[in-house]
């Protein structure tokens, strides 16, 4: 397993849930009825590092130094980039 799958409710400081397959998460948010995003995350790896590793930002070149000085940024970063869904009341948008 390279990645693994977390569900956030909208406006939610923490995860609801962490799943190993969309099959089995989509069962749990449509039982739920829940309203979120559900996000690919790499495992042993920060999405910041991830990212640019596989050249999925858009940060300039010439800031990618100046990123990764900055512990807020690299600690919340996402990338659109990764994989992930919207639901509405358990129904997939």
């Amino acid at each position: 397993m390279k990645s693994v799958w977390v569900f956030n409710k909208n406006n939610a400081n923490f995860s609801g849930g962490v799943f190993n397959e969309l099959v089995l998460a989509e069962i749990w948010i449509k039982d739920n009825l829940l309203s979120g995003i559900f996000t690919k995350y790499p495992l042993n790896q920060g999405v910041f590092d991830w990212a640019v590793e596989n050249n999925m930002h858009s940060i300039k070149q010439e800031k990618l130094a100046e990123k990764r000085k900055q512990p807020n940024f690299i600690g919340g970063f996402t990338s659109a980039s990764q994989e992930h869904y919207h639901y509405e009341n358990g129904i997939r948008a």
